[in-house]
């Protein structure tokens, strides 16, 4: 996780704190107690697990060969559950495949209607499958990816730079690094699924430009 303050900022009483694997030990650093540990737990040391059942976590341990990766059974869980609002830290960078999976994860079916983003503090990342509200601040990046070959009736609203009913090809690069004009954006498509990145660049942790 890059800069955990605009995550902890967002935190509401009430909410279930679900940590994948190895997860455990960043959310403890940050003085925060999970409901639910999930995974096959090859990045939990026996005390960890120990002092986190003893703290009334409920851990779900699966073996190490399986067709999931953990947070994708940490995301079936959060369905299950009834979760419509899911926050996954910590799921950008480190390996690359991992991220890309992760990335894809977030245009499962069974997620339409949920709110789901992945978020580092930086950049989240989220997915645009008819229209979405972007909150953050002026001069913020946002990238708008396609997911599907061809997106269509893309339109922009609070961007420098506008998108009018425009047409969006995986294999091109259109939708980079436009800019926020205020703290509120929206995105809207007809057809399609995109990936939306907002990146904030205001956090110290980011020295990145905007340009393309």
């Amino acid at each position: 996780m890059r800069d955990a303050g605009p995550l902890l900022a967002q935190i509401q009483p009430g909410d279930l704190f679900i940590v994948v694997d190895g997860g455990l030990r960043h959310l403890s650093a940050l003085g925060l107690r999970p409901q639910v540990l999930i995974g096959d737990l090859d990045s939990v040391d026996a005390d960890a697990e120990e002092r986190a059942r003893e703290a009334g976590c409920s851990v779900l341990r699966y073996p190490p060969h399986k067709d999931e990766t953990d947070l994708e059974l940490a995301l079936a869980y959060a369905l299950q559950e009834g979760c419509t609002t899911l926050c996954i830290a910590g799921g950008l960078g480190g390996r690359l495949d991992h991220t890309l999976g992760n990335l894809y994860l977030l245009t499962q079916p069974a997620l339409e209607g949920c709110q789901v983003r992945l978020d580092d503090g930086v950049d989240e990342v989220f997915v645009v499958r008819q229209s979405v509200e972007i909150t953050g601040k002026s001069r913020d990046r946002v990238s708008l990816l396609p997911v599907s070959e061809i997106v269509t009736g893309v339109r922009t609203e609070g961007l420098a730079y506008p998108l009018r009913d425009e047409t969006l090809y995986r294999e091109r690069t259109r939708g980079i690094s436009n800019v926020m004009l205020a703290e509120q954006a929206k995105v809207w498509i007809e057809s399609g699924l995109l990936w939306c990145i907002h990146s904030r660049l205001g956090s110290p942790q980011d020295s990145s430009g905007g340009e393309k």
